[in-house]
């Protein structure tokens, strides 16, 4: 389903990404993990073209994402991204924020698409606040919406990019579980988060970065049992020891 093939990028002068390779296949649960400034969420941004890279390929789906002939809204509206700062429209309610997208990207009803915004917010617990306005719910509330939002693209993966790392610790735990269980219906997903708990629940791999680069690629079982890489033993001794 994705595809990332010897992606490096640049700031200027200063590398970001050094040649970094790895895939998500169909239905499987990637988590991407390290310490702050790794690259992570660079590399996230990437693969719905975000962020533009200068050497490599990412082929999503069959679709090259660096093509220039490449429609990036088509893409966009096929993989689902959901981010640190939930990047609703304030001004907008709930229900409004979920059927613009579906309307102006995929030529849905009015009507059509806030029935499918309804039923996802049902799904993501919140139908009873679908009239009011994103600055009247919690952080893990908002979170969930951004969720249901992009599902209501039907999209064909789900990037999250550290979806909880803004949260209160208490509304951490209702954001994972839709996660969860979105990942246990078959969602394809790649999953930026330090959440190890959420790892070890749910990812098939675990792709571990540092200083821009793919140190480690592994099943969840080896990664967490026994890291190959001494960078890989360093991190987790220090977030798993509390």
């Amino acid at each position: 389903m994705i595809d990332i093939k010897n992606v490096s990028k640049w700031y200027g002068n200063f590398k970001v990404l050094t040649d970094c390779t790895t895939n998500v296949a169909k239905g499987e649960v990637v988590v991407v993990c390290g310490p702050s400034g790794s690259g992570k969420s660079t590399l996230i941004k990437c693969v719905n073209a975000l962020e533009p890279i200068q050497q490599g390929q990412i082929i999503v789906d069959g679709t090259t994402v660096s093509d220039p002939k490449t429609n990036l809204p088509k893409l966009r509206a096929r993989v689902g991204m959901v981010f640190q700062h939930f990047e609703l429209f304030p001004h907008m309610s709930i229900t409004q924020n979920l059927a613009i997208g579906q309307i102006k990207v995929l030529g849905r009803s009015k009507d059509e698409a806030i029935e499918r915004g309804i039923k996802l917010l049902d799904r993501v617990g919140l139908k009873a606040h679908a009239n009011k306005f994103p600055g009247e719910l919690s952080g893990g509330q908002q979170q969930r919406v951004a969720i249901a939002r992009a599902l209501s693209m039907d999209p064909i993966c789900m990037l999250f990019d550290e979806p909880t790392s803004a949260l209160d610790p208490e509304m951490i735990n209702e954001v994972l579980d839709v996660m969860v269980e979105l990942a246990q219906e078959g969602m394809t997903m790649m999953v930026v988060t330090h959440e190890m708990g959420f790892a070890r629940k749910v990812a098939h791999r675990v792709v571990f970065m540092d200083a821009g680069q793919i140190v480690e690629d592994a099943k969840k079982d080896d990664f967490f049992g026994k890291p190959r890489s001494e960078r890989a033993q360093q991190f987790l001794s220090k977030i798993l020891s509390h």
